[in-house]
């Protein structure tokens, strides 16, 4: 885990992606789809470094996805540092952010609040 890379504003983990070679996160200026990417945009234009510093729900962008809606939610609950917590002792205990492609083990859910017990148990 590369702790340093944290959180993208959308909320995936840019710490655990094995595609973090190209990209070096959202306010860079490096990342391949900063013009396209509508979390980016949204999130500055509003003065937020994070979807989840933002008041609003929204499933805008990213935020359609299971995982970077669920990591959002989480990190509004409990804040950044404590997903990043739960991050790194999930990746130690063997649970995969990506396995096969871009999907892992934060994936395979369609209850968002299952998912959120699934980030700070590391159990299913």
């Amino acid at each position: 885990m590369k702790r340093e890379l944290g959180i993208a504003r959308c909320g995936l983990a840019c710490c655990l992606c094995s595609e973090n070679t190209v990209c070096h996160g959202c306010d860079s200026g490096e990342c391949p789809d900063k013009d396209r990417c509508e979390n980016r945009r949204c999130s500055m234009a509003k003065g937020y470094d994070h979807c989840y510093r933002c008041r609003n729900h929204c499933r805008k962008g990213l935020l359609s996805k299971i995982k970077p809606y669920g990591f959002t939610l989480f990190a509004r609950r409990y804040g950044e540092a404590a997903l990043l917590d739960c991050l790194e002792k999930n990746e130690k205990n063997g649970i995969v952010y990506h396995r096969e492609g871009l999907v892992g083990d934060y994936d395979d859910f369609d209850d968002v609040e299952k998912l959120i017990a699934f980030i700070r148990e590391g159990k299913r």
